[in-house]
């Protein structure tokens, strides 16, 4: 792909992102990282073309990827709309029905700059914990982004997730890292999903995700998701397990006040 222009664009803290124009007069979307970690793009695309094989929500088309650079299909931003956020839930509803082969995925992943281990299990609860919670735990309280009392009670929570879990469910197709900036809402009407963490999980953790940094028009995702694939009884009172994981990885790469409130979530989750 030969190059004739480039423009910097909003790509996240770990990535640089560029709108580029090529020779041949084609837009595409463009992401490097210095030292990128091996296969940290073949990761990611490997994702998207996961959660675009799922039929749910649309993800821009991967073009190219290599240990530099990941090349999409260039996808022209727009305002979200009512409509718009309508079809992301009852999409999203889809991309879930998408069942996995298991809780977790064939190959490691990254959420940001941090690695994720995915290796399967046999049941989301098992998974959640030792996989998501636990590593991010050490971690933080190890850089001293945890204090001892909120450490304890994720502790408390993860003793208790069994039961706090709810009704078992099937490993659904999830993105993973779903806050609302990795929403890119279009020009056209429709929303995509990008910078996935995608492998088999809770659908509740990605609904779960984009409520924690507050995504736009969140209510009526909500309302249209629940339409298309109604969530089991107490999924609300859920809301704060499945927030932990996100929590502890942003105690991890900002300090304390996120580690905080981990332990907050924790209290509400073992409150139901």
């Amino acid at each position: 792909m030969a190059v004739e222009g480039l423009r910097p664009v909003p790509g996240g803290d770990v990535c640089r992102a560029y709108q580029v124009r090529l020779a041949d007069g084609r837009t595409v979307f463009g992401k490097t990282r210095p030292a990128a970690p091996a296969e940290f793009f073949a990761v990611e695309a490997a994702g998207l073309r996961r959660l675009a094989a799922a039929g749910g929500v649309p993800v821009p088309e991967v073009l190219g990827a290599d240990d530099d650079v990941l090349v999409l299909e260039w996808v022209e931003p727009g305002p979200p709309t009512a409509p718009a956020a309508e079809r992301l839930g009852r999409e999203l509803a889809a991309t879930h029905a998408a069942q996995a082969a298991s809780y977790g995925a064939d190959r490691d992943g990254w959420i940001g700059p941090l690695p994720l281990d995915n290796s399967p299990t046999v049941g989301w609860a098992e998974f959640y914990a030792a996989r998501r919670v636990e590593p991010f735990l050490r971690r933080a309280v190890q850089d001293g982004a945890v204090g001892a009392e909120d450490a304890r009670d994720v502790e408390r929570a993860l003793d208790r997730i069994a039961v706090l879990a709810g009704p078992p469910e099937p490993p659904a197709t999830v993105h993973g890292d779903l806050w609302s900036g990795n929403v890119l809402w279009g020009a056209d009407g429709r929303a995509r999903l990008v910078d996935p963490a995608a492998h088999g999980g809770h659908r509740e953790t990605d609904l779960a995700m984009l409520a924690l940094f507050g995504a736009p028009l969140l209510d009526r995702v909500l309302a249209a998701y629940a339409e298309a694939a109604p969530l089991a009884p107490g999924w609300r009172g859920r809301v704060p397990l499945h927030q932990l994981h996100p929590l502890l990885v942003h105690a991890v790469l900002f300090g304390p006040a996120y580690g905080a409130r981990a332990g907050a979530a924790a209290r509400a989750a073992l409150r139901g």
